[in-house]
């Protein structure tokens, strides 16, 4: 069934330098009572509604740095980033505890830039040890290129959770011409990860030239499902710096989840559970054995019925052991859901019948996102009140998507007093665009 979308309140300029920031000392009550709130709000509350259940935000961005090692032809950075002084270490751990007031512990927290491992190493180790330490679950935001074994496993040590490798054409790496060539650079980044106790992400920006290979990669994926937990797709958008800005016709929310269950052969069922806004992000699970996917919950009412049960059950994306006992554990505390439990892993035990054998009974859940950012000129007031991807400033918190839309307002000041000196300008002025020193990098 198409959707049935509203028309989107588009805001204008005097609207978007106007919205409101979540800050810590005007936020009050219970972060997840102002989630469902919110939801309500934008007629986004209903069954299968994971935010304000599970968690009161999916995530919130810790921009360390505004300086990258690479010349993306799409990029939510701006032209001055390279301008600006990176936030000195006092000022992340201000905004660390930011977060913490606004959401409490369990929250999780991107890592990220710019390229983040640009930061010297003893400060990188630093911020994922201070999240950590204030309860929350960092996550490093990362092209790969810097992103080797010995740093994640010490940032692991540290108390990092996850480690998101973004990967595709938009980064122009010499040498890779289409993105299965670019598989071979994925599959280095899941080597560096391998056997460590990181939950593994792949971002993956979606275009026009790279729209058709999508199923492909979603078949890279299920084939490294032992180490890869999630796939997020990210659909371009006009914002920032980069030189490849309008998104073609054909480039929906339908179409890329078309692509997806392509490679999954059918077996995703988008929609079950519903993070946030339903125009933002689309999510879907599988499980994956002997390298082919299978619908984790065929039936929406059982997904959606776990899903708010379980809003209680907190799990180690580190140690899918430590999860699996804590969920049984949980089960044996509410034994009114152990009929269901047993019928369903019977039905996908009999469903991957002829899989199991093969893959000597190892099955791996793979999960799949989708966001739909908005462009900078059209931000949509719903779709921003009920954001659960936002981006924490000097003040609080903002959506991302309005905070790619006002990011030098949101930047530019920290270029001197909050800086470790004054702006300095950047060798290369136009990121994204034909200069001296735009080649592309090799990983």
């Amino acid at each position: 069934m198409p959707d049935q979308r509203p028309a989107p309140t588009v805001l204008t300029p005097a609207d978007i330098a106007a919205y409101p920031i979540d800050r810590p000392e005007t936020a009050g009550g219970d972060p997840m009572a102002l989630t469902r709130c919110r939801l309500a709000a934008t007629d986004q509350w209903h069954d299968a509604q994971v935010a304000g259940r599970r968690w009161p935000v999916g995530c919130v961005a810790l921009e360390i740095t505004q300086r990258c090692n690479l010349d993306c032809t799409i990029c939510y950075l701006s032209e001055t980033a390279e301008a600006v002084v990176d936030l000195p270490i006092g000022e992340i751990e201000r905004r660390i505890d930011m977060i913490h007031a606004l959401y409490g512990p369990g929250t999780n927290v991107q890592i990220t830039g710019g390229e983040p491992t640009l930061r010297p190493r003893d400060e990188l180790l630093r911020i994922a040890r201070y999240s950590a330490d204030r309860g929350l679950r960092p996550a490093l935001f990362t092209n790969g290129l810097r992103a080797r074994r010995p740093l994640l496993a010490a940032l692991a040590d540290n108390g990092l959770v996850d480690v998101a490798f973004h990967v595709d054409l938009t980064q122009q790496l010499k040498g890779y011409a289409s993105e299965q060539a670019l598989n071979a650079v994925r599959a280095r980044c899941i080597e560096a990860a391998r056997g460590l106790p990181l939950a593994v992400y792949f971002n993956t920006t979606v275009h026009a030239g790279n729209l058709g290979a999508v199923p492909d990669i979603v078949r890279f994926f299920l084939g490294h499902a032992d180490v890869v937990n999630l796939a997020s797709f990210q659909i371009q958008a006009d914002t920032g710096r980069g030189i490849d800005r309008h998104r073609a016709t054909a480039l929906t929310v339908e179409r890329v989840e078309a692509a997806i269950d392509e490679g999954t052969g059918g077996a995703l069922r988008f929609g079950q559970l519903q993070p946030g806004h339903r125009q933002c992000n689309r999510y879907a699970m599988a499980l994956v054995c002997n390298g082919r996917a299978h619908p984790l919950a065929p039936s929406d009412a059982f997904a959606a019925r776990m899903m708010r049960a379980t809003g209680d059950l907190v799990l180690e994306r580190r140690s899918p052991g430590r999860s699996l006992s804590r969920a049984a554990l949980w089960l044996l505390r509410h034994p009114q859901h152990l009929p269901a439990t047993a019928a369903w892993a019977a039905g996908r035990a009999w469903a991957m019948r002829r899989d199991l054998w093969p893959a000597r009974g190892r099955v791996q859940k793979l999960s799949f996102m989708i966001h739909n950012f908005m462009d900078a000129s059209a931000l949509d007031g719903e779709r921003l009140d009920a954001c659960i991807f936002r981006t924490v400033t000097a003040d609080g918190t903002v959506p991302m998507c309005l905070h790619n839309a006002r990011r030098d307002a949101f930047t530019l000041p920290l270029t001197g007093p909050l800086g470790d000196g004054p702006a300095r300008l950047p060798t290369k002025l136009r990121k994204g665009r034909a200069k001296q020193g735009s080649e592309p990098r090799t990983p």
